[in-house]
């Protein structure tokens, strides 16, 4: 029986728990909050309660994934269960990282061959993550995720009850990706693994981000959110940080290895399907 331990189990983890479960796949999720492992336990994942001993866990796990975000020590589960995670050997091990490791290219293209240039304190966390988990000598595949979108997590709350600012800054593009796509590319490496391999995982079509809420209002029949440019807009440091970086992320190796045919291959796609729904 295929077992999944899924390491900080969030948004993304859930998408792919909800694709392996109705295969028969038993998956198990960490989280920290009580009321979080009832919500696990109705959508049939088998919740533990995380800090805990992972080793019962890991003797029943077939394949990991570990998506929780990484601190100045890097990967938490690695630090406080590396040992039991090297000892477990599963066949599959996923580790969800974020394209923001590239840097700023200024709006051009990387790909899984451009070299790592991360330039906040959060990239930088998860280039040593990605490196503590390829050191492990585990079958480790590393994902790079774009900007996640999708049920619950997407541009049309704010534009129904008006909170939504287009903020410009000339020449800024994001790539971003419909959390079923992410669950999708990752059914493709646990069917094709290669070890050590680097995915992007993101969509056809970088975009303004400003051209997403104008559009997400356009399917809603509302105005435009106003435009505010950066400089005089009110933003959180994060989202500051993410508007400190440009670039397009190309996706052609999950297409080319994987087999992955996206769901969602650009932000209207993503939108009009999660409208519908």
């Amino acid at each position: 029986m295929n077992t999944l331990l899924s390491l900080g189990h969030g948004y993304s983890a859930s998408a792919l728990a909800a694709r392996l479960l109705p295969l028969g796949w038993t998956v198990i999720g960490t989280c920290r909050d009580p009321g979080r492992a009832s919500t696990l336990r109705a959508a049939g994942v088998e919740p533990l309660l995380w800090p805990t001993d992972l080793a019962p866990a890991l003797s029943r796990a077939t394949h990991v994934l570990a998506s929780a975000a990484p601190d100045a020590g890097g990967d938490p589960f690695l630090q406080a269960a590396g040992d039991a995670l090297r000892a477990a050997r599963p066949v599959w091990v996923g580790y969800l990282s974020t394209t923001a490791v590239y840097g700023d290219h200024q709006g051009g293209w990387v790909d899984e061959a451009t070299p790592v240039n991360p330039q906040s304190t959060r990239a930088r966390q998860r280039v040593l993550a990605e490196s503590q988990w390829l050191a492990t000598g585990l079958p480790v595949h590393i994902f790079r995720l774009a900007g996640i979108y999708g049920p619950g997590r997407g541009p049309f709350e704010k534009v129904r009850d008006g909170t939504a600012r287009r903020i410009i800054k000339p020449g800024q593009v994001f790539s971003r990706i419909h959390v079923q796509d992410i669950a999708e590319t990752l059914v493709a490496s646990i069917s094709r693994p290669n070890p050590g391999a680097i995915y992007n995982v993101c969509d056809d079509n970088p975009a303004p981000p400003e051209d997403v809420l104008a559009h997400a209002a356009h399917l809603l029949g509302l105005p435009e959110p106003p435009a505010i440019p950066y400089d005089e807009a009110e933003m959180t440091p994060m989202a500051r940080s993410f508007y400190a970086e440009s670039k397009r992320v190309r996706n052609s190796r999950i297409k080319d290895e994987l087999g992955v045919r996206l769901n969602y291959p650009d932000y209207r796609a993503g939108l009009a399907a999660m409208l519908a729904g």
